[in-house]
């Protein structure tokens, strides 16, 4: 394994927990993030990773964004996806000539990355193992999950291979692929629905469990993969969640098992809310709703492909950002019930 630092941008859930594994494990690395009081207590006290999954302390080499010197050839993007460019524009004096961006991050920010690095520079990365920042230097991560790593061009490199057995360091049944897209689109399938769960104070496996809110996501499902397919892109599944069963020809029958997945697979989690709900309900501040769920409606408008859940999806988010709805079930019944208007 390379003496080379990782520079690892963003240390919050995702960044923040692959920060201290591989730390744990002597894997040199530079942990950089925006919070000053969480970078202090990184450098400091350690990181504190929490939960039924593992549970230790360990200090980082923890910066500010304006204390990061030099270059480096592998950097791990991991903010949320409403601050990729800010990012990335922040980053990329450190991205050395051979250099690339691994966006550890939820939607489908390497076009945002490749655009202003270049596809050469960008590799691709799913991630969904649970996890939240409950405070600086502590990270609750409430069940292991699925981790998977390729290059947008789908071919398979030195590079690659290189970054997959890292990230076995952390995940040890991480996957190498040459379909990153078909990971990422899979996993857009599965935000909406959780975006759709922050909706009200329910966890997500109630929420997934109740039969009157299965036509949300039912509906929300075939939207997503509707403009995947349009884009030339298979989806992949994870664990029992099969993008294929919200296609075009499948049944309603899969589509409900996959559903009834989602609830045992978040039953059996430590995390009972998402990240998008703990934003609106505890930090009170705006989502990632536009560049996630917004971004594959206008794909959706371009390909001429109709989105009305998740164009109800993000106004309603929008409307519990700017205080005019609560996060209420009358507020996930309002998307309910443009789902059920939609003709099969």
């Amino acid at each position: 394994m390379s003496d080379e630092p990782v520079l690892i941008w963003g240390s919050g859930a995702i960044g923040g927990t692959l920060a201290a594994w591989w730390a744990r494990a002597g894997v040199p690395l530079i942990a950089v993030d925006v919070q000053r009081d969480h970078v202090e207590a990184c450098r400091t006290k350690g990181m504190t990773i929490e939960g039924p999954v593992d549970s230790f302390t360990q200090k980082l080499d923890a910066r500010m964004p304006e204390e990061v010197t030099g270059t480096y050839r592998r950097i791990i993007l991991a903010v949320k996806a409403q601050h990729t460019e800010a990012a990335v524009d922040a980053l990329a004096k450190h991205v050395a000539p051979d250099g690339f961006v691994l966006s550890a991050q939820n939607g489908l920010n390497e076009v945002a990355i490749a655009k202003k690095l270049g596809a050469e520079r960008t590799m691709g990365c799913f991630v969904n193992y649970s996890g939240d920042l409950m405070g600086p230097g502590r990270i609750m991560l409430g069940s292991r999950g699925s981790v998977v790593v390729g290059e947008i061009d789908g071919s398979i490199r030195e590079r690659t291979r290189a970054m997959h057995t890292l990230l076995q360091v952390f995940e040890p049944k991480a996957q190498l692929t040459d379909n990153i897209w078909g990971q990422l689109w899979g996993k857009i399938a599965y935000s909406a629905m959780l975006f759709a769960t922050s909706l009200n104070h329910d966890s997500m496996a109630d929420n997934f469990a109740d039969p009157a809110r299965f036509p949300a996501f039912h509906r929300l499902g075939r939207e997503v993969i509707a403009v995947a397919m349009a884009r030339r892109v298979k989806p992949l599944g994870f664990g029992g969640f099969d993008p294929s069963a919200f296609g075009p020809s499948a049944g309603e029958a899969a589509a409900r098992a996959s559903i009834a997945w989602l609830v045992e697979f978040n039953r059996a989690s430590a995390k009972t809310h998402s990240g998008v709900y703990r934003d609106l309900a505890v930090h009170k501040r705006r989502t990632a709703v536009d560049p996630q769920i917004g971004a594959v409606a206008e794909l959706g408008r371009e390909a001429g492909i109709d989105t009305p859940a998740l164009r109800k999806l993000v106004e309603l988010v929008q409307d519990i950002e700017d205080g005019r709805r609560p996060q209420s079930r009358e507020t996930l019944q309002a998307l309910v019930a443009v789902c059920e208007a939609v003709p099969a």
